[in-house]
């Protein structure tokens, strides 16, 4: 009898103590990440960073405090898919907006929490002036929108002998967000845009509740009464890796990097278009190397593109197999350090990837080459470095004593003539210009005229 007693008030005891005190004692874990800033590149390694360092702290929960007009849509694809395929449940807190790109990202979230006053919607794909793109890019964004709400499934709902299966979030709902031919009955006639604001939303079903900080939707909506909060903080490096990895900032550094190596070949030493270019492949390869995207044989395989450029110009006449195969390298090597590609194992790259990387570098190759044209005259007397070029005509100053009677006289190339280059004509040396193309080294030249203090040469008939 006694001994049932002490069993009976152990049981007791134990019914009265907290279930989370007989585990660990730790509390849950929300992790959050800011998102407070157009969609781009910065953003999504925010999220990817963030949803990393959450993975690794096993946190029970991971909050984005969201508040955007938009921006870019193959950032905001990214984004969507590591949100639907995170290990661990990702919620949104909608803090005022999400337009556009946000609308998307929050649509893929396991739940929407919005503050009174926030909207979402509005998801039309734009250019940079505000003006709808042509409908393919719609039909590509209504698509994504369509498929990450069907992504959350259905709710069975039984009424009385009837069982229906209605969607958690509406798929048409989404695409109204983006498509203004789509017609919601009760919520959206054809010709308008859908935009939801915080009680729509709710009554639709794509928000789970109104809460106004971010305590209030740990405490009320997650229902974690004890929790323990955790923050993404970026550092610089994620800021300046961010900006980088803009395709508008990679095709000026593929801009930077091919001028620099052209007009460095035009002129004799090593200087500033060297040292511009090897900064700008620093800068285009470094953050790409450092997340993973490009890999030593890729960085390997641009560094042999432009030495096989290098020994086209230098070595070989002409331009053959060894330029375009240099060019060929160049291009690959740009493009492939984009793609999330390994040992040409494509399995992860996705049309609009590979679409946005050729884009990238085709427009820094394409601007690169108009510049130079453009350059190629104006950085001298009359161009960009007029003040610090020499204005002096020489020809006025000073006197240049003419051969007498070296028209006509034969002599040897002393170096390779393309065009310019050294010439010996008994025994004595001229710069040298050829005016038949490309004059190896040792050839016979005949010189047809004399001015500016070089010799124009010809190669000589055997």
């Amino acid at each position: 009898m006694r001994n049932r007693c002490i069993y009976w008030l152990l049981g007791l005891l134990l019914t009265a103590i907290p279930a989370s005190s007989l585990t660990t004692g730790a509390r849950p874990l929300i992790y959050t990440i800011d998102i407070k800033r157009d969609i781009d590149n910065t953003t999504q390694l925010y999220l990817s960073n963030g949803l990393a360092e959450a993975r690794s702290l096993n946190a029970d929960a991971i909050l984005i405090h969201l508040n955007t007009y938009g921006g870019q849509v193959d950032m905001a694809d990214s984004m969507r898919t590591a949100i639907l395929y995170s290990p661990i449940p990702v919620y949104v807190f909608i803090d005022n907006n999400a337009a556009s790109a946000g609308a998307l990202i929050s649509i893929a979230a396991k739940k929407i929490f919005m503050r009174k006053g926030a909207n979402i919607g509005a998801a039309t794909v734009v250019n940079q002036t505000g003006e709808a793109m042509p409908d393919k890019y719609q039909s590509y964004m209504r698509a994504m929108i369509r498929s990450t709400a069907e992504a959350h499934g259905r709710d069975t709902i039984v009424q009385g002998r009837d069982t229906i299966l209605r969607w958690r979030r509406d798929p048409a709902i989404a695409e109204a967000m983006v498509d203004e031919r789509v017609i919601v009955p009760n919520l959206i006639d054809s010709g308008k845009v859908l935009t939801l604001t915080a009680e729509e939303a709710v009554r639709w079903r794509y928000c789970d509740g109104i809460a106004e900080t971010v305590d209030q939707v740990v405490t009320q909506c997650l229902a974690y009464p004890d929790y323990e909060l955790r923050a993404y903080s970026p550092s610089w490096l994620d800021n300046i890796k961010g900006f980088l990895m803009s395709p508008a900032i990679q095709s000026i550094l593929i801009l930077i990097i091919i001028g620099g190596i052209y007009f460095e070949l035009q002129t004799p030493g090593i200087g500033f278009p060297s040292a511009a270019a090897i900064m700008a492949a620093i800068m285009y390869f470094a953050p790409l190397y450092i997340d993973g995207l490009a890999q030593n044989w890729e960085i390997l395989l641009f560094i042999a593109g432009i030495l096989l450029v290098a020994v086209e110009m230098f070595v070989i006449p002409g331009f053959g197999v060894a330029g375009i195969g240099g060019i060929i390298f160049v291009i690959t090597g740009l493009t492939l350090s984009l793609l999330d590609n390994f040992n040409f194992d494509f399995e992860n790259v996705t049309p609009p990837d590979f679409g946005r990387a050729t884009l990238t570098v085709l427009l820094g190759l394409g601007a690169a080459f108009i510049l130079m044209l453009w350059l190629s005259d104006r950085i001298g007397r009359a161009g960009l470095f007029h003040k610090i070029a020499l204005n002096t005509d020489l020809e006025a100053s000073v006197t240049v004593t003419v051969p007498t009677g070296i028209t006509g006289r034969t002599g040897i190339a002393e170096t390779v003539l393309r065009p310019s280059g050294k010439v010996r004509i008994d025994d004595e040396w001229y710069d040298g210009v050829s005016e038949s193309g490309f004059i190896e080294k040792g050839a016979t030249v005949k010189v047809v005229r004399f001015e500016n203090s070089q010799v124009y040469v010809t190669r000589a008939n055997k």
